[in-house]
């Protein structure tokens, strides 16, 4: 690797942590090759070895690592967003019928409801989400949590959710039965709410890498993001990869902001960001599922 100014280099190694650091430039590591052409294995992937590819410079690493941090606060800034706006249409429109909907089984899919057995143990994923909410409000010291506990009152839906993370708000959406989370997804105008649960569920996973200041940029969902079949995803790039990396999380995030506020500049503050990622001898844009030319502009728009 290249270390122009090694003080620095150690500097930034003690504050930030050589094994932190060392995931941004892992891509720049060579792969190890054996005699025939093939990439030889380790823990099931390419092995790396010790040396890097031409060009690989720490100070660009140290680089990509703070853009990182940058994007890491732009989604965090639509993810709260989008976290406390569910919060507060699911508590109106189950809170319209019933004050104690979210207690109330007959409102989540029955399957949500009975045991099921994994590596031995039997679960029961209404019984743990109920348990894990009642935790939160529990241990939350809010005033309006505090007041409805020393009068001895029911917390009513409106004022529980404010209690909740965001794991509690897209775990409740996927139990509930469809025909409730119908005109919850339409409120965004998603027509499917197979959809909306999809996208919840990835941006909470986000959400959760950009509050304990995990690597982001180059991170795959768990399954590719399937879109909406409306004008707004019809121009965008649509391979697994495009959908399964950042690419296809800045597409969903970005329509439900535009749902939620249309005045939003948060797009171009993505684009600008991204097209700015420094340049290592690794296809940075490809890593997050952008086009080689950089942020496709066109394609959403701006």
């Amino acid at each position: 690797m290249e270390v122009d100014d090694p003080e620095r280099a150690i500097r930034k190694i003690s504050q930030v942590g050589y094994y932190r650091l060392s995931g941004y430039w892992y891509p720049c590591r060579k792969i190890d090759i054996d005699s025939k052409g093939y990439q030889r294995q380790e823990f099931g992937k390419p092995k790396r070895m010790s040396q890097f590819l031409e060009g690989t410079n720490f100070s660009a690493c140290f680089e990509l690592y703070l853009f990182d941090k940058k994007l890491r606060m732009l989604l965090m800034d639509a993810i709260e967003r989008i976290e406390v706006y569910f919060r507060t249409v699911i508590a109106h429109e189950m809170g319209r019928k019933d004050p104690l909907a979210y207690i109330d089984p007959q409102y989540i899919a029955e399957f949500h409801t009975k045991d099921y057995v994994n590596n031995g143990k039997t679960l029961n994923a209404w019984e743990n989400w109920l348990s894990s909410q009642q935790d939160k409000i529990d241990r939350c010291t809010e005033d309006h949590i505090e007041w409805h506990r020393a009068s001895k009152r029911s917390i009513p839906f409106w004022v529980a959710v404010e209690a909740w993370d965001f794991r509690n708000t897209s775990k409740y959406f996927e139990m509930l039965c469809e025909k409730y989370q119908v005109p919850i997804a339409r409120k965004v105008n998603v027509q499917y709410p197979r959809n909306l649960k999809n996208w919840l569920k990835e941006i909470n996973t986000a959400r959760n890498r950009c509050a304990h200041h995990s690597r982001l940029w180059n991170q795959s969902c768990s399954n590719p993001l399937r879109y909406e079949n409306s004008n707004f995803f019809k121009n965008l790039p649509s391979s697994n990869n495009n959908r399964k990396r950042l690419m296809g999380l800045i597409a969903v995030i970005w329509y439900l902001i535009s749902q939620i506020g249309p005045n939003s500049d948060w797009i171009y503050r993505i684009a600008d960001l991204i097209d700015s990622a420094p340049q290592l001898p690794i296809c940075t844009f490809t890593a997050m599922g952008i086009p080689d030319s950089g942020f496709p502009r066109k394609a959403f728009g701006i």
